[in-house]
């Protein structure tokens, strides 16, 4: 049937609107630019509630498979493509593209002129949009939004592996493989939700990581002295939203960017090593670099293309924290040497090593 993307500045685009509910569906419309990874990006809590743009005009053609996805279920709102097809090939796969959405009932609307509603995405910035079958609305779409971190975290603690080294996975909304990246280094694990940061004293864990997630940090204001008292107590790693959040809670600041990154091939210079990396990024919303020069956080990473922070490490305590995706799912493999990193900060604060 026919379909309708109405953008919040009162853009209309006409596609093909396939399955989904008979309702209109609301939500912030975002840009994704890797080739490949369309499975990991439905499947990743960082995009929940939002509706997001494949800029690749083929999406579809390896199919689904079961190993790949970053969570239980897809977490997109919707998605936006040029052509999709039903026809895939991999060895792997068991679903197409359009029967994996069905299945959830996610609504795709394509043959959509992607590059024009990403040309507007980013002079516009992110913004509200709705999917309908309707071709006028009553209202323009609604800028607000759900807070989505409250939906996806676990309500339980859950330990995987048996490894010498524990470490606590902060449960903000993680993707799997970041998981998956501490236990093929031998690590045991236990994912423990932000609402139960409390019992973190009680697993006496090696060293601790606060996730990904989506949404804006500044909504998880009443646990930033919680998250303080934890990162300032054992070797910790944030990756994305938790790394935004360790800035918040060391007195730095966050600000939203027009349209955010979201891609495979996104650009890093490390401070430390003089080098540049290829990463893998999801993200909204970044530290602001004047609003360190009164914590004792210092840059360890920036944009190449920006020049917007992408990492930082304390003064005096054995904190890394990336605003890149180090696991990668999908993306590059350049930067999983973080993961390395910070097990050997929790090695060297277990005595395992003198020094790093």
């Amino acid at each position: 049937m026919k379909g309708y993307l109405h953008l919040e500045d009162g853009s209309v685009y006409t596609g093909e609107l396939e399955h989904g509910s008979s309702k209109d569906i609301n939500g912030e419309i975002v840009f994704f630019t890797g080739m490949s990874g369309y499975q990991e990006v439905l499947t990743d809590p960082s995009y929940k509630n939002q509706i997001v743009v494949f800029t690749y005009p083929l999406i579809g053609n390896y199919g689904i498979n079961i190993s790949d996805d970053e969570s239980k279920k897809p977490q997109v709102k919707a998605v936006v493509i040029y052509e999709c097809t039903s026809q895939y090939s991999h060895y792997e796969a068991q679903y197409s593209f359009k029967e994996y959405l069905e299945k959830w009932n996610i609504p795709i609307i394509h043959h959509i002129d992607t590059r024009a509603v990403v040309k507007k995405i980013r002079n516009h910035g992110s913004m509200a949009a709705t999917i309908t079958s309707k071709s006028a609305l009553s209202e323009k779409p609604s800028t607000i939004f759900e807070d989505g971190v409250f939906e996806v975290v676990s309500d339980k603690l859950e330990t995987y592996g048996n490894g010498e080294k524990h470490i606590a996975l902060v449960d903000f909304g993680y993707k799997k493989s970041i998981l998956t990246s501490l236990l093929d280094r031998g690590c045991k694990v236990t994912t423990v939700p932000f609402k139960m940061m409390d019992q973190i004293g009680d697993l006496k864990p090696d060293g601790v990581l606060l996730s990904n997630g989506p949404g804006d940090p500044e909504q998880l204001s009443n646990y930033f002295n919680q998250i303080k008292k934890v990162v300032s107590a054992y070797p910790t790693l944030g990756i994305c939203l938790g790394h935004q959040l360790i800035a918040l809670s060391f007195g730095a600041k966050t600000t939203k960017l027009l349209f955010g990154h979201r891609g495979a091939n996104q650009p890093v210079f490390d401070l430390k090593t003089n080098k540049v990396f290829m990463t893998s990024q999801n993200h909204s919303y970044v530290v602001i670099k004047e609003s360190l020069k009164d914590t004792d956080l210092s840059m360890r990473f920036y944009h190449i293309n920006d020049d917007s922070i992408e990492g930082l490490s304390h003064k005096s305590l054995p904190v890394l924290t990336a605003q890149f995706h180090p696991e990668a799912h999908p993306g590059p493999s350049d930067s999983e040497w973080i993961f390395d990193e910070f097990l050997e900060l929790v090695a060297v604060a277990k005595g395992d090593i003198l020094y790093v």
